[in-house]
């Protein structure tokens, strides 16, 4: 069985607040993190195999206090999770992320479910989900 080599480097804009990120491929989990505090790399392997595919990054446990804002509402003080350079066999995916993922989220709570593009960052408890298909090269071909 061949393997497509998968990776993305995680950080906190506010390492102190509790912030967790689950990543997932298809139905199975690959990392729960419950307190993102560091930078740091993840990798995995996903069968390479033909198939189709989804890569959901889960934010969790964002609360209210976790954002400032001042006397007009404007936020001055925001924790988010970041999600960069995720890479396919060594090649980052760059705009094809900002192309192809979704965010989806409730502004945790406080309004309708929406569905926005993927910039890098999650302020919100919801879910980024990328699909892709396998073999990795032939998406990545169609996609760049």
């Amino acid at each position: 069985m061949s393997v497509a080599n998968c990776s993305c480097e995680i950080d906190s804009t506010d390492p102190v607040a509790q912030l967790g990120l689950e990543i997932w491929v298809d139905n199975t989990q690959l990392f729960n993190i419950e307190h993102v505090t560091l930078p740091q790399t993840l990798t995995w392997e996903v069968n390479d195999s033909e198939a189709d595919h989804e890569l959901r990054f889960v934010m969790k446990n964002k609360i209210v206090d976790h954002t400032t804002v001042d006397s007009q509402g404007n936020i001055v003080k925001d924790a988010r999770i970041i999600v960069k350079n995720l890479s396919f066999d060594g090649i980052k995916l760059g705009q094809i992320v900002t192309d192809h993922a979704e965010y989806t989220h409730n502004f945790n709570g406080t309004q309708p479910m929406t569905t926005a593009k993927f910039y890098g960052e999650m302020g919100c408890n919801g879910t980024v989900n990328l699909k892709f298909t396998t073999p990795i090269y032939l998406w990545l071909l169609e996609h760049m």
